[in-house]
């Protein structure tokens, strides 16, 4: 039998709709908390195989999810380039800013593929994993876009305006572009090495491809993107890809039609039969439950969860939230969620 995931990403209606929750391995779940405990740090759960595959597959054995979603990080790239990377109670990432030519000249797309040899160990366990206990559930593998890993190594962490990140892209424009090279260069790479240790759908996410404007978001969004989509396609022509460009508001229509992929994932703020009408009626859409109506549970939930699968029936549709789930999420309303949509 066809998996759901994979017969929506084909351009099949599904009903009802396959479900998986971005960051649905993580710290809302008291299991994952007490595998974290037993690790010195978010980077050695991340790059320890048999630590990561087992809080990869946590929410698939508790909810029965139709996809897993490989326990990693999309700042595993620039740290298998070489720029440092700490995570830091509280802070959350922390790495050495790139701001010029040395600090772009040093990043090592040549290494990439030893340092991410942890991470496809993962994959490889958590696809055999699936194979012999959840034979129905697609493994999908992902990465960040090169755009919004691009400001975090610029930025050196995260921000709320990410003006370094912009000042580089306005100011420096070909500094600017080196660094999206190598980081686009090294995304094809780590996915294609995930496709080929058993990533069955590739996710590219950009939660802040947003922040640019339009004429920067086609450049260093949406053709980044086309080239990973040519790229993958030509070598995995059977491999879907999901794409998160995450605040596209009005660029939304533009992503979808020019990169390539199978599907769009929404964000919160994507009205869903506004963005349906931007988005070609072939191509499947993700999302987009708002996660705190997730942690609200009860009524608020059901509906805000009704309003989506009404208004994404009849097309290709994958469940999901805008955003990641939060911790402060109870187990049991993740539970009520999946109940619902799978009695449709």
């Amino acid at each position: 039998m066809t998996k759901k995931i994979l017969q929506v990403l084909a351009g099949e209606a599904v009903w009802p709709p396959p479900v998986w929750l971005m960051r649905q391995a993580g710290r809302f779940l008291p299991e994952y908390r007490a595998v974290r405990a037993t690790t010195t740090g978010f980077m050695d759960l991340c790059t320890t195989p048999e630590k990561a595959c087992e809080v990869t597959l946590q929410p698939v054995r508790r909810f029965g999810m139709d996809a897993a979603i490989l326990f990693s990080d999309i700042l595993v790239l620039p740290w298998a380039l070489g720029q440092g990377l700490e995570f830091e109670a509280g802070e959350g990432p922390v790495l050495p800013p790139i701001r010029d030519q040395a600090g772009v000249d040093a990043l090592d797309v040549g290494q990439v593929r030893a340092m991410i040899a942890p991470i496809l160990e993962t994959v490889r366990q958590v696809r055999a994993g699936l194979i012999a206990d959840h034979p129905d559930t697609t493994l999908i593998g992902f990465a960040g876009s090169p755009f919004t890993v691009a400001c975090y190594m610029i930025e050196g962490g995260g921000s709320k305006e990410f003006a370094h990140v912009r000042a580089m892209a306005h100011g420096q424009p070909e500094l600017f572009a080196q660094l999206m090279e190598k980081i686009t260069a090294a995304t094809i790479t780590y996915l294609s090495a995930q496709v080929l240790s058993g990533a069955e759908v590739i996710m590219l996410f950009g939660s802040w491809d947003g922040i640019l404007s339009p004429r920067l978001f086609r450049q260093h969004v949406i053709a980044p993107a086309a080239r990973i989509a040519t790229q993958l396609k030509s070598r995995f022509p059977r491999t879907p890809l999901i794409g998160f460009p995450r605040l596209a508001g009005m660029m939304l229509g533009e992503y979808a039609h020019n990169t390539g992929f199978n599907a769009v994932a929404l964000d919160t703020s994507a009205e869903p039969s506004l963005a349906a009408g931007m988005i070609p009626q072939s191509m499947a859409i993700q999302g987009n439950l708002v996660p705190l109506a997730v942690v609200a549970g009860g009524a608020a939930m059901r509906e805000e969860a009704d309003m989506l699968l009404n208004a994404m029936r009849g097309r290709p549709h994958i469940f999901n939230l805008g955003h990641g789930i939060l911790p402060q999420t109870p187990p049991e309303h993740v539970g009520e969620l999946i109940a619902q949509i799978r009695a449709g």
